[in-house]
């Protein structure tokens, strides 16, 4: 189980830390979202966080990812997103990317590719500071996450 705490010092900037309890880890979180989302334009995000799911524990990674809400387009609750990472554990760049599927205002789908395996989550958002996220990590193994952001 992972437990985040991210707080907002801006619309666009990020900060937080994020506790995994099955090693007892506790890593950084940043996002800076350097390019907002428009009708148009994908959005632009640069972050810190910790490496992929499974890593060794102490393992960080850098990335940048573009993510496009494309329902205005097709009409389907879809945002793909595509990036690269830097991950300390391997000290190589991956292609990463996902697909977010908004089924209801509180439910999402997340399909993850951290550029090594898939991870599909579900997210119950109560409100905009409470969520909590059921993941199927590798695609096979359980686990869960909880957020509180302010």
């Amino acid at each position: 189980m992972r437990s985040t705490l991210i707080y907002r010092l801006h619309p666009r900037f990020h900060i937080g830390v994020e506790y995994n309890v099955k090693v007892s880890e506790v890593h950084p979180l940043v996002t800076f979202i350097a390019v907002t989302e428009t009708q148009n334009r994908p959005a632009v995000i640069l972050g810190l966080s910790s490496d992929r799911i499974g890593t060794p524990k102490g393992e960080s990674s850098a990335y940048v990812t573009a993510s496009k809400d494309l329902e205005h387009w097709t009409g389907l609750p879809i945002a793909p997103y595509a990036g690269v990472v830097y991950g300390t554990y391997e000290h190589k760049f991956r292609v990463i990317g996902g697909l977010n599927i908004r089924f209801h205002p509180k439910v999402t789908s997340l399909i993850q590719f951290d550029g090594v395996k898939v991870h599909p989550s579900i997210t119950y958002s109560l409100n905009n500071t409470h969520a909590f996220t059921f993941l199927m990590i590798r695609g096979k193994d359980p686990g869960m996450t909880y957020t509180l952001s302010f």
